[in-house]
């Protein structure tokens, strides 16, 4: 994969993880864990970034997310984290993935595009799984600034490219 390329890609990926930083920070303290929205904003700010994590992390039977995380994701009865994470420990999670999610663009080469990332349902190549990843994020995000626009009436403005 050309220079070039990967530049396109970390850009717009970045952004999309800046979307997601940009809602985490505008979540007032209320809302960070209001058990009458579901999902909570906490939960889903954070489950996005554990699959950001995990979906850039290979082979899959070696991932192990930061302390405080755990598992909780992988459990296929939808066991919940042990208590809400709060809003700086999520920042950091975040800060931690995005330098995780350069580096493996940076690092990406034809050959390894072309490696197949098998987990679950989940089978395609590395390439189509930057994607798809990329787009799960912006997915969630996006639903952040959807609670925040209907419960504060206010949300953070689009992101146009990555922050350096």
């Amino acid at each position: 994969m050309d220079d070039a390329c990967k530049e396109i890609i970390w850009q717009q990926f970045g952004a999309a993880i800046g979307a997601l930083e940009k809602a985490i920070e505008a979540c007032p303290d209320e809302l960070w864990s209001d058990r009458s929205k579901q999902p909570e904003f906490w939960y889903l700010a954070f489950h996005t970034l554990f699959w950001l994590d995990f979906y850039l992390s290979q082979p899959v039977d070696e991932f192990a997310p930061p302390s405080p995380f755990g598992l909780e994701e992988l459990d296929p009865a939808g066991k919940l984290p042990p208590r809400a994470y709060t809003k700086d420990e999520l920042l950091i999670y975040l800060a931690y993935a995005r330098d995780k999610c350069r580096a493996t663009i940076q690092n990406m080469t034809d050959a390894r595009t072309e490696t197949r990332y098998k987990f679950g349902r989940v089978d395609m190549t590395t390439a189509e799984l930057l994607l798809y990843n990329m787009r799960h994020v912006q997915h969630h995000a996006a639903q952040l600034n959807l609670i925040l626009r209907q419960t504060i009436d206010s949300a953070p403005g689009w992101v146009f490219r990555a922050k350096n």
